[in-house]
């Protein structure tokens, strides 16, 4: 296969290194313990399961209703996202992702290589786990204070007693990413943070970006993330 070109924002190094490094030093590590099974949210500004489905009636179906009607409640929404992921291969992508809680990921852009997005996981409540989307370059230049083009939520809500993680992302329109290159980005995180298969040189990746170590290289990024279609 033919390697992608990179597309890397000014001022970002391909090779970042632990003095200069064009990415942010990651936060100290959420709390190592599951965020499944706990408590309703305490944040009144986030949209929790039972906003989008009565949970007391959906406890009641099997799971392969519970994943039809998820889907039918989405299937209107041309910027909406969905999907269930059974709870033993969510579990492994939350380990991970409290380990490394801020990575990057290369979007495929057709004739124009690949182009470098930052991604971020928060634990905003104890039944809401969500990874936020950005543009690298917008990341770079605003911080905390640039606007994610995809956010994606996983509902923990019927992980107990289901074995299902719901999973709903929305794709803000104008923002530059297609909703097709948003479910890219999703599968690949995905595949990274799921650790399954052929997953040392994910592994290692992730680990050399979360410590900002200098053998960190973009290129092995998009080599590795080819390796995903």
């Amino acid at each position: 296969m033919k390697k992608a070109a990179i597309l890397v924002p000014n001022g970002a190094s391909s090779r970042p290194t632990a003095t200069a490094s064009p990415f942010p030093p990651p936060p100290p590590p959420p709390s190592a313990q599951s965020s499944i099974g706990k408590g309703s949210s305490s944040n009144p500004g986030l949209r929790t399961l039972s906003s989008y489905l009565d949970l007391d009636k959906t406890m009641e179906l099997p799971k392969k209703e519970i994943e039809a009607i998820w889907r039918l409640r989405h299937m209107n929404d041309a910027h909406s996202l969905c999907a269930t992921i059974p709870l033993p291969v969510y579990q492994t992508i939350e380990a991970t992702a409290k380990n490394h809680p801020h990575f990057i990921l290369p979007l495929p852009k057709e004739g124009q290589g690949a182009e470098i997005h930052f991604l971020q996981w928060t634990f905003p409540a104890e039944n809401t786990v969500t990874v936020l989307f950005t543009h690298l370059a917008e990341y770079k230049l605003k911080g905390e204070f640039s606007q994610p083009h995809t956010t994606i939520t996983h509902h923990l809500e019927l992980a107990k007693d289901k074995g299902l993680i719901l999973l709903q992302g929305q794709v803000m329109e104008g923002r530059g990413v297609s909703v097709d290159e948003a479910k890219w980005l999703v599968m690949c995180l995905q595949k990274f943070y799921g650790l399954g298969g052929e997953s040392n040189e994910r592994r290692r990746l992730l680990e050399l970006f979360g410590r900002g170590d200098a053998s960190f290289k973009v290129e092995d990024l998009v080599e590795e993330a080819e390796k995903i279609v």
